[in-house]
């Protein structure tokens, strides 16, 4: 599904500057063309303040449609007009660029990923994920650490995306513990996670599950 005129697009700026690319921005589409999206100029969520964009700009956006669904896709800046308002051109994404989500159905892949865990008396320990999806992950339980169900971690995960690493923190929630023979596997829920650091791990599930089909 593609998005429609008059309905908002959520976004965030992909920028080196870690206080920018946080940032997050809605703009109504007030055009659409073969090539392109045209959005009014987009508003900070929090502030109220209108964002200027440039050529060039790489945006990570997405929409929400009436049945609960998030399409994540990617575009960038192409262009701008006056028609009355000032409209900003995005690169109108093919159909399958655009990631179809669902809290309950995030897609779920097996990854090793770098993950550091901070414990709730403090301790930190770096381990790696066995999977991960955009509801959570699962990673090597530290040997010396037990873990409970509904306890709560802090986390950063090093996500490989574009040649460079992107940093992904949240909190996560413990849904509980598989033991076998050779290790011990920590199965966690996302409990607080911005939209922005979500769409990286399910980009990341995306780009992996279509390179795998390719193989």
């Amino acid at each position: 599904m593609l998005p429609s005129i008059n309905q908002l697009l959520y976004m965030q700026i992909n920028s080196i500057d870690e206080a920018e690319a946080n940032q997050e921005y809605k703009a109504r589409i007030a055009d659409m063309g073969d090539r392109h999206l045209a959005i009014e100029i987009p508003m900070n969520e929090k502030t109220g303040r209108l964002k200027r964009l440039v050529h060039g700009d790489e945006l990570s956006a997405y929409f929400v449609t009436g049945d609960g669904f998030k399409h994540y896709f990617t575009t960038s800046v192409i262009g701008f007009s006056e028609d009355g308002i000032r409209l900003v051109h995005l690169r109108k994404p093919e159909q399958e660029e655009i990631t179809k989500v669902q809290r309950r159905s995030f897609l779920r892949i097996a990854a090793d990923l770098e993950l550091s865990v901070k414990l709730p008396n403090g301790r930190y320990f770096v381990t790696r994920t066995d999977d991960v999806g955009g509801g959570g992950v699962s990673f090597l339980s530290d040997k010396d650490s037990l873990f409970q169900p509904d306890q709560e971690l802090s986390c950063w995960l090093l996500v490989p995306q574009r040649g460079k690493i992107e940093h992904v923190k949240f909190s996560g929630e413990v849904i509980r513990e598989q033991v076998t023979e050779t290790r011990r596997i920590c199965m966690l829920r996302f409990k607080t996670i911005t939209d922005m650091d979500r769409q990286k791990v399910i980009r990341f599930c995306f780009e992996r599950q279509i390179e795998s089909r390719k193989q």
